[in-house]
């Protein structure tokens, strides 16, 4: 959430930006766009418990944002709706080409999206790029430059890459108060995970036009 206070600061956005948030989960960053800047935002997520998650935040805390159950690589909104889309880890998960395409047809000419993605710093052999895809379930490690291939055959400009240097840090967690021990299975796993590959296992933030 800090990353993504950081990233909007250096955004021009205000009441009138309109901003899909693909892969809302409980609301978190869409409410905080909402609360920050009074923006028009849509939240997105394929997962229903999210979703009920979500619409609970946005109405305890009165604020207007759109919560819809859908995939990213079929949105059932118009073309050039949106000034901003933001994708935090997401497109690792989902068919890229098919995502990034209803990206663009969603984005304004001119709009911006911000992809914030796993990526590996070095070419991987099979063994550990098959442990890294089987324990986080991506479909594929990319490299930075498979990242910016995917951007350029998807037609978006301008594309700008930053690194986050603190990657190594839970994500927010979606789940109910008890806690089950298999939680706590997989977070030691996760900090073994990027012990193992550290250097190697990263985060970029892609930002790119229409």
């Amino acid at each position: 959430m800090n990353l993504t206070k950081e990233i909007f600061k250096a955004v021009s956005i205000n009441e009138n930006s309109r901003i899909l948030d693909v892969g809302c989960g409980t609301g978190q960053t869409s409410a905080y766009l909402a609360e920050t800047y009074k923006a028009k935002v849509t939240g997105i997520d394929i997962n229903s418990e999210m979703v009920a998650k979500a619409k609970r935040r946005m109405k305890k805390n009165q604020l207007p944002v759109k919560i819809m159950q859908c995939s990213i690589e079929q949105v059932p909104l118009p073309d050039h709706t949106f000034d901003f889309i933001i994708s935090e880890s997401v497109l690792s998960f989902v068919n890229k080409p098919n995502a990034l395409k209803e990206i663009f047809r969603l984005l304004k000419k001119g709009g911006r999206f911000i992809a914030i993605e796993f990526t590996i710093n070095q070419p991987l052999e099979e063994k550990n790029e098959e442990e890294i895809i089987q324990f986080y379930g991506f479909d594929s490690c990319l490299m930075k430059k498979d990242w910016v291939a995917l951007f350029n055959q998807a037609s978006f400009k301008n594309i700008h890459i930053q690194k986050n240097n603190s990657i190594f840090s839970i994500p927010e967690l979606h789940h109910s108060k008890d806690i089950a021990p298999e939680l706590y299975e997989v977070m030691d796993k996760h900090f073994d995970m990027n012990l193992k590959y550290e250097g190697i296992l990263d985060y970029r933030i892609y930002s790119c036009t229409k």
